[in-house]
């Protein structure tokens, strides 16, 4: 198989879907590996050690998209690469389509076979290919939330773990996965008081255990949500349904108790959002917006900041993965692989995951069955 790697144009987006070790594997196997020019020097990996390990370097990425079997990225395609949509072509990558119908018609009418990152589960319920980056993006709500928070920044001044004889600050984190714990984990480590809510009781119970009753567990319900954001400091929206919408947990009006120089990082942005005061996504160029008084940091691509870390704990899990669907093609590696058949969002023109054909309206297809129906031919 050919296999293609773009460079991301998403607005300072500098990971790249693979590293010179994913080239080396994906040779060993048999397979040919074209790169776009400076693919992955926003990630510290130059050319020269791509082609050191098999990879041609092509300079366009146009090149990169004809001549490809397979691409792999690591976020969803903008607008200006849609052109590049073929029948007969497989897209593995950050989807996130709930809130992307564009992208999804796009990919629907041009039959390609999508496979998301971010919904490839396996049987424990867990998203591999996600947690990486949700480990890397709730580590960094805090980072950022921390530095928001200075009177430079429209902040209210608050250091986040206080002084001797001064409060801490206060870290509310709604959601209580992957990214949650890794919040809680530099809050409580930098000495702030951390409230973490959550619906699954067994889930608690977990935090808990693990951080030795240091912080505050709730369920999350409308009363608590309300009583917690009032008296944030940094407000972090950890909350995910894997590939639906981020559900308005966060209403307007609880925002509207916050006080003026709070901060809210919205981790679920690039899902939607799951604060109500997000209406729009930001960028690491502007990356925020100031709303009843309070900071709104709602960057979607929050790891493009520290790339380099990135790139490595991203290609650690997906390069098995796109080697499977190398080796065997989408259509027997999907048969063979329970959880990377989940990826599929969409295939032969059909939404094929639930959560996306219930978010956007599509009728759900079985991805299995419709690439079998169009031949399983990739």
């Amino acid at each position: 198989m050919i296999v293609g790697v773009p460079k991301e144009i998403k607005n300072n987006e500098n990971r790249v879907a693979i590293t010179p070790a994913g080239v080396e594997a994906l040779r060993r196997a048999g397979h040919e590996v074209f790169v776009e020019q400076c693919a992955g020097s926003g990630s510290g990996f130059e050319d020269s050690e791509y082609l050191d390990k098999g990879a041609r370097i092509v300079e366009s990425a146009a090149e990169v998209w004809s001549k490809a079997d397979m691409i792999i990225k690591v976020k969803e395609p903008l607008p200006e690469e849609y052109g590049y949509f073929r029948k007969g072509l497989i897209l593995f990558t950050y989807l996130h389509l709930a809130p992307e119908a564009g992208l999804t018609a796009a990919l629907v009418e041009s039959g390609v076979t999508a496979v998301g990152y971010e919904t490839i589960q396996v049987e424990d319920g867990s998203l591999p290919l996600l947690i990486p980056m949700s480990e890397v993006a709730g580590r960094m709500a805090v980072q950022i939330g921390a530095g928001l928070l200075e009177k430079p920044h429209g902040g209210k001044g608050v250091l986040l773990g206080g002084v001797p004889g001064v409060q801490p600050g206060e870290v509310v984190i709604v959601g209580g996965g992957i990214v949650g714990t890794n919040a809680a984990k530099v809050a409580l480590g930098l000495g702030a008081r951390v409230t973490v809510l959550d619906v699954n009781a067994t889930r608690l119970r977990v935090l808990d255990d693990i951080f030795g009753g240091r912080l505050v567990t709730l369920m999350s319900d409308s009363y608590h949500i309300e009583q917690a954001v009032r008296k944030a400091d940094l407000l972090i929206g950890a909350v995910l349904i894997p590939g639906a919408r981020a559900p308005k947990l966060v209403k307007e009006y609880m925002v509207q108790q916050m006080a003026e120089g709070s901060v809210i990082v919205d981790v679920a942005v690039d899902q939607g959002g799951s604060i109500e005061t997000i209406d729009r996504i930001t960028t690491h160029e502007n990356p925020t917006y100031v709303k009843h008084g309070v900071v709104h940091y709602a960057v979607a691509n929050m790891p493009g900041a520290v790339a380099r870390t990135s790139t490595l704990a991203l290609t650690n899990v997906t390069i098995p993965y796109a080697l499977q669907i190398a080796n065997l093609g989408i259509h027997v590696a999907a048969l063979n692989n329970a959880a990377l058949a989940r990826g599929i969002n969409v295939a032969a023109g059909y939404v094929t995951n639930l959560a996306v054909a219930q978010s956007l309206g599509y009728e759900s297809a079985n991805g299995i069955e419709v690439m079998a129906a169009a031949g399983g031919r990739i």
